[in-house]
């Protein structure tokens, strides 16, 4: 391989993800915004992409970004890496001077792309292994993913520091902390979220999967035991828990609770964050999470499960909770002092700024140049991938 100059362009793949335009979660927004950054700073970029659920025809470039849609297993457990696998196999890949795989659950084809010779990061996202979801053969999975994600990478992404001390403490592995940009609005419309019978900090609002390590169950409990006047919105759904989801409407009070389901239009989503009352976030395991951010760069009072992940984000301008008793004074207390909560607010919009993906689209662009540069590194210079024991 010839090394490329420090600021030269490059063959770049992103791999492992939806793809774009982004329509689902955090690693595709990642990818959109990141991906049309480094076209517009010079470097070919492509994008695998699954196949769009709506039936509409794939898109050949987005953003000028290049996409390749290949299908997948229509399996929520083979879903990924089935996907993937087309990924690295596809001719495209030829003249890819570095890569970003998304997702540890990948790292068992990552050995396909050091054959190809082409020098690889993946972004290990949470800890998924601790998600209620996996139980049984699913948790041994991904134990091993990120096992084989140390032994195999030429490079690991965390996207909070909670996720670089687990890779640190469990394998001895070094990474490069990449979060993820966090959009600001200044100036809300409310024009959509008056559609949905909605008013400007009358509502407080919840946006979730329907998933344990998440606490919609728990923050539905707390705020129905609370004495808040302001009705609570919960945005969100989960296809594969249904008994889950039962438990969240039972306990509900049905005359303040309104579940809109999936709401996809980001619109919409931008009135709801910004003209909340306070905006309820229950995620444990997963990272720094897109929704966090994007209700922070909105101004939103945030009233956040207490875990590192979410701590590190709000850097004291919100309020955290362990369980329902605490989110319900936490209500109460936004409910009574409002000014306050606007207030805190407008300060995690001020230093949230430095979520910017101008400054995660560098540091990306760093990382692909240094892989570039350096090649597949021999396997002998990675960490084993044998786990201390501390993670169990």
């Amino acid at each position: 391989m010839v090394e490329p100059a420090p600021n030269s362009s490059l063959n770049i793949a992103l791999i492992g993800t939806r793809g774009v335009p982004a329509r689902y979660g955090g690693f595709e927004t990642a990818v959109e915004e990141i991906g049309r950054r480094l076209v517009d700073r010079g470097h070919r970029v492509i994008v695998f992409c699954r196949k769009p659920g709506d039936g509409s025809a794939p898109l050949g470039q987005y953003y000028d970004m290049d996409l390749v849609t290949l299908p997948a297993m229509p399996r929520k457990s083979l879903e990924t890496l089935s996907h993937t696998t087309l990924s690295v196999l596809h001719r495209s890949l030829g003249r890819t001077d570095a890569a970003i795989v998304f997702n540890a659950a990948n790292s068992p084809l990552l050995p396909v792309l050091r054959a190809r010779g082409i020098p690889t990061a993946t972004h290990v996202d949470g800890i998924e292994w601790r998600r209620a979801k996996w139980q049984g053969a699913g948790r041994r999975y991904y134990r091993l993913a990120e096992s084989l994600a140390v032994k195999l990478s030429d490079a690991l992404i965390a996207d909070a520091r909670g996720i670089a001390e687990y890779y640190r403490d469990e394998f001895g592995a070094q990474t490069r902390q990449l979060a993820y940009g966090a959009p600001i609005i200044d100036s809300p419309a409310s024009d959509k979220i008056a559609e949905q019978g909605l008013t400007p900090r009358g509502f407080h609002l919840v946006v979730a999967r329907f998933e344990p390590e998440n606490h919609v169950l728990e923050i539905v409990k707390g705020y129905s035991n609370s004495r808040a006047k302001l009705p609570l919105v919960v945005v969100g759904s989960a296809p594969y828990a249904g008994e889950y989801t039962r438990r969240i409407h039972r306990a509900a009070d049905a005359t303040r609770v309104r579940f809109l389901g999936g709401v996809w239009d980001q619109d919409l989503l931008d009135q709801l964050y910004a003209n909340s009352a306070s905006y309820l976030h229950g995620h444990s395991v997963g990272g720094t999470n897109p929704s966090l951010l994007r209700a922070a760069g909105a101004g939103a009072s945030v009233i956040a499960k207490d875990v590192v992940f979410n701590s590190e984000v709000l850097g004291g301008c919100g309020l955290l909770f362990t369980d329902t008793a605490d989110v319900a004074s936490a209500i109460e207390e936004i409910e009574a002092h409002p000014d306050q909560a606007r207030a805190r607010g407008d300060r995690l919009r001020t230093e949230i700024a430095r979520y910017s993906w101008e400054t995660v689209t560098d540091g990306y662009e760093e990382l692909l140049h240094d892989l570039a540069r350096i090649g597949p590194t021999p396997l002998r210079s990675h960490p084993s991938g044998r786990r201390s024991g501390g993670g169990r």
